[in-house]
């Protein structure tokens, strides 16, 4: 395969033959596929108006069902942000007016981060918008490619996060 991670490693056979270097070969890959695949879902949220942690966070909050609503320190577990982090991120969606906060009808020392139906519905159109996005990108492999890079992945990274 002739690309520029290809490139990269005849470069370091030449000038580091006593070093097995294919590892770059598979994690530079991944890595560039990884830039790409974000650059092609950033796009799709920006016809939606939204970030990447924002539309994050309002799916998170859709997934959940009714009442669509977690309280900052869940939402921010689930996506793996700090809660520093995660109060921005609520104040920018406040503003916007897709999600509000509200005390907890079961712990009134809790708040919880709710959609309102303004956000619902963005994030629906944004949902399936997106959802069509991955499929548009993961169609250059057939089923089977699928499944088996599927596989692969998520057994390399099970081994990895143990």
């Amino acid at each position: 395969m002739t690309d520029h991670v290809a490139h990269i490693l005849d470069q370091w056979s030449v000038e580091r033959p006593d070093l097995d270097v294919s590892p770059i070969g598979l994690i530079g890959r991944l890595h560039r596929l990884s830039a790409r695949l974000t650059d092609e879902l950033n796009n799709v949220y920006r016809q939606y108006g939204l970030a990447e942690g924002d539309f994050d966070a309002l799916v998170t909050l859709r997934r959940q069902g009714t009442p669509f609503a977690l309280t900052c320190s869940a939402l921010a577990g689930s996506t793996m942000i700090t809660s520093g982090g995660m109060t921005k991120r609520i104040d920018r969606l406040v503003a916007a007016g897709l999600v509000r906060r509200r005390d907890s009808e079961s712990d009134g020392r809790s708040r919880l981060v709710e959609l309102t139906p303004a956000g619902r519905e963005l994030v629906d159109d944004a949902f399936t918008a997106h959802v069509a996005n991955e499929h548009r990108l993961v169609a250059a492999l057939d089923a089977t490619e699928r499944e088996r890079l599927t596989e692969i992945v998520t057994n390399w990274l099970d081994r990895l996060e143990r």
